[in-house]
């Protein structure tokens, strides 16, 4: 239960943040608001990591394959693309259309097993569930 407050929080702190940084970017640029944004997290995640509070090494940074890394570029095109969508269609909108994307992505994942997580079946409930998102993700971006 925990563990789904903790994700719904996280939810919370993207729709704020998707905001956040849509109201950046309009005062000094997308791109230039989306390098803001990483700058100030890459030096708060440091003053984490300096405060010890991480719980790993970063000696062991060769011990990931290479994909992993692409986080980082995927990190860049989330925050830029959510502060281009949401300037032009609203947060309730773009953040339903973000998370009906989620959704279908973490599926596909779940299922095949991408990334060396293990594969989880596929129900007919969890089709039946992604389809009942996306109408209600229609109902809501219908205007």
């Amino acid at each position: 239960m925990l563990a789904l407050l903790l994700a719904a929080l996280s939810g919370l702190c993207m729709a704020l943040q998707g905001s956040l940084n849509t109201a950046l970017s309009k005062a000094v640029g997308l791109l230039e608001g989306t390098f803001i944004v990483h700058l100030v997290g890459s030096l708060f995640g440091a003053v984490l990591l300096l405060c010890g509070l991480g719980q790993g090494s970063l000696a062991h940074f060769r011990d990931a394959p290479w994909y992993t890394y692409l986080g980082g570029v995927l990190s860049v095109a989330i925050v830029y693309l959510v502060a281009a969508s949401i300037s032009k269609v609203g947060v309730a909108s773009a953040t339903t259309a973000i998370i009906v994307g989620q959704v279908v992505t973490a599926a596909a994942v779940d299922y095949f097993g991408w990334f060396g997580l293990e594969p989880l079946p596929f129900s007919i409930w969890k089709g039946l569930g992604i389809l009942l998102m996306a109408g209600g993700a229609w109902l809501l971006l219908s205007r």
